[in-house]
């Protein structure tokens, strides 16, 4: 049939009784009022009303049912056509049926569960995150920050804070982080080794766990030795001092000498095999090119640095040269002398460690700092007989040689050894560089002096010092116990008075705390040695003024001192 242009009809009060009388013709269905009506004209005949209804079919209506409505009105004739599709909602489960013995209606087993996969740390962390922030800004979906600041000016100022100073907390813990575990003591070493060593470090010194520590620590070892990893180059090194420092930390002594004895012994091993080779003239200057006649019994050589390639040819027959990672050895002699350093080092660190309080093995801690001395004097005075060889550099700076004396020192003023303490003192003072630190070797000189023993002939270190009367005889009269052992005392009075203005003038950023402990000291010590000299009130007054000092910089060893020697004064 065809049908002319559609007229909308505009009788709403018959729109509403059609659609109330085809509700009630059918109560299974919900007529809705967003239905609608039209008119076509069909031909002379009349008009053709088709109704098109929004209808929902409840759960009891059949399915498929059909409505054919007609209605006739007094001055026009029409006709309703309906037909009507009930609306059906799907109820079936979309799970197959199990009949109980583990199988489907088509007597398939039921599919395996997917595997659980392993979601990364990363993405679970950046999951977390982005729904922290997405709670956080749902709130505020939809307005602007006009509107926010207008409503809550307060809690947006505030909430914008929060977000600045989280930002910058977050950017300086992950610049912290990139810095540190990524920086250059870590990408030295191949990635397997850094690997370990990053754990080793974290469960060190941030999540503290000795066990989990000691054992990524050997796991860098062994990857070092897997690798090939020259044993005796500074890297290597390192790892096994940082272990013995960690060891030390925690308190596990024996565990950490343990460890520093057998790294000694293995650069005293290398040391004594090289000089052997090089006297029977087996050795190379050079460990580089196939080592030159090196003995097989010394360890592979430790290669640095780069070298240059020819990679082309350009126009005119020139080679162009390119940098590559090659090996540019090191001499025997430049090997010899790291490893010796290193070795002086170790055992002036296990000198400290035999004389620590939680072990007190002074024989062996003295042993161990006398060979430290010892070695580097011969190797200062074999480098002036002989001169340097080949790559052999620089050798000890004058703070390490400083380091080495005042420990053999404080080794021999432990030994009531004051007049061996004396020239070792005056050595390390000589090369000490930091103004602090030099207070403090002085106060050690004090009490060596105030300390050192009075023996004929008593023409000593400090004899020179002695006023003698002026008389025209030729021949003086000798010096005598009482005037030596004065004579003691005011030298070791006047290094306590230099270790005191040397540390209260000290300032700026050359001052540390460890000037004002020196002044404490000093302070202490010249009280003692006031008390020495017989003058009570002097002794007195530099005590309390040294307790005084002490308590306001917390400085507990001081304030005993200076109480134990106010009460070791005569009560006046």
């Amino acid at each position: 049939m065809a049908l002319s242009k559609p007229v909308s009809v505009a009788n709403t009060y018959f729109q509403k009784r059609l659609l109330g009388q085809l509700a009630q013709s059918s109560p299974a269905l919900s007529v809705s009022r967003q239905s609608w009506l039209c008119l076509q004209q069909t031909s002379s005949s009349g008009l053709q009303l088709h109704i098109r209804l929004q209808l929902s079919q409840s759960r009891n209506a059949s399915s498929g049912s059909h409505l054919m409505i007609t209605r006739a009105m007094q001055s026009h004739k029409f006709t309703v056509t309906l037909t009507v599709g009930a609306l059906q909602t799907r109820r079936q489960s979309t799970i197959p049926r199990n009949d109980g013995n583990g199988e489907d209606a088509h007597g398939r087993p039921p599919p395996p569960p997917p595997p659980r996969g392993r979601v990364p740390i990363f993405r679970m962390l950046i999951r977390a995150i982005g729904g922290s922030f997405r709670s956080l800004f749902t709130p505020f979906q939809g307005q602007t920050l006009r509107t926010l600041f207008r409503s809550n000016p307060e809690e947006l100022v505030l909430a914008l804070a929060v977000l600045i100073a989280s930002v910058f907390v977050i950017a300086y813990v992950a610049r912290i982080y990139f810095s540190y575990f990524y920086s250059r003591q870590f990408t030295r070493y191949p990635p397997s080794v850094a690997k370990y060593l990053r754990r080793a470090l974290y469960f060190s010194n941030y999540s503290p766990d000795p066990k989990r520590a000691l054992k990524n620590y050997k796991l860098a070892l062994e990857q070092c030795d897997a690798l090939g990893l020259d044993p005796f180059s500074d890297d290597v090194l390192g790892i096994r001092i940082q272990l013995a420092s960690w060891l030390e930390q925690i308190r596990n002594y024996d565990a950490a000498i343990k460890i520093l004895e057998l790294l000694l012994a293995d650069c005293k091993r290398w040391v004594d095999l090289m000089e052997k080779d090089v006297k029977d003239g087996v050795a190379g200057s050079s460990l580089g090119g196939g080592g030159n006649g090196l003995s097989p019994r010394l360890p592979p050589p430790l290669l640095t640095g780069k070298m240059k390639k020819p990679v082309a040819t350009i126009e005119g027959g020139e080679a162009a040269e390119e940098e590559i990672p090659q090996a540019e050895s090191e001499t025997i002699w430049g090997r010899r002398s790291r490893i010796l350093r290193k070795a002086i080092g170790i055992s002036v660190k296990l000198g400290e460690l035999y004389a620590d309080e939680h072990i007190l093995n002074a024989d062996l801690a003295h042993d161990r700092l006398v060979w430290s001395v010892d070695t580097a004097l011969q190797e200062f005075k074999r480098r002036s007989v002989e001169g340097l060889k080949d790559g052999e550099g620089e050798w000890m700076s004058p703070l390490e040689m400083g380091a080495a004396l005042e420990s053999l020192g404080h080794s021999y003023e432990s030994r009531s050894q004051f007049h061996l303490a004396l020239p070792l003192f005056f050595q390390a003072l000589r090369v000490c560089s930091d103004p602090c630190h030099s207070a403090v070797i002085m106060n050690n000189l004090a009490i060596s002096f105030a300390q050192h023993p009075v023996q004929p002939p008593y023409e000593t270190l400090v004899g020179s010092v002695i006023d003698k009367p002026a008389s025209g005889s030729s021949s003086a009269p000798p010096i005598t116990k009482e005037e030596a052992q004065r004579a003691y005392y005011e030298t070791a009075q006047r290094w306590a008075q230099n270790a005191h203005q040397h540390a209260t003038d000290t300032a700026g950023d050359a001052r540390t705390p460890e000037c004002d402990h020196a002044c404490a000291v000093a302070l202490c010590n010249l009280g003692d040695i006031a008390a020495l000299l017989g003058d009570v009130r002097e002794a007195t007054w530099r005590f309390q003024e040294a307790r005084a000092m002490s308590k306001a910089m917390e400085f507990d060893a001081g304030i005993h001192q200076a109480e134990v020697g106010l009460a070791r004064l005569p009560k006046q």
